[in-house]
């Protein structure tokens, strides 16, 4: 099993539908079946979406970016 990351983006999030579409995309990666583990939370407040996964950075980071949103930075937290 691949180790548990946790990555936080900073996302461009106007309005309950931006969050909305994020949380969606994201919902359906975890209900995947080839995904080990996948929790999130999306903060519209803040702008700060932060993923905590066995998937790798760059596969979530173009989850969120299919979604139309503006992915101003991204970090890996550990």
């Amino acid at each position: 099993m691949a180790d548990l990351q946790t990555y936080q983006f900073d996302v461009k999030m106007t309005c309950g539908g931006c969050s909305g579409a994020i949380e969606r995309v994201l919902q359906k990666a975890k209900d995947a079946n080839t995904v080990d583990e996948l929790d999130f939370s999306v903060n519209l407040e803040s702008q700060l979406v932060t993923v905590k996964t066995t998937l790798p950075y760059d596969d979530i980071l173009a989850r969120i970016k299919k979604t139309g949103k503006e992915v101003r930075s991204g970090k890996i937290m550990g």
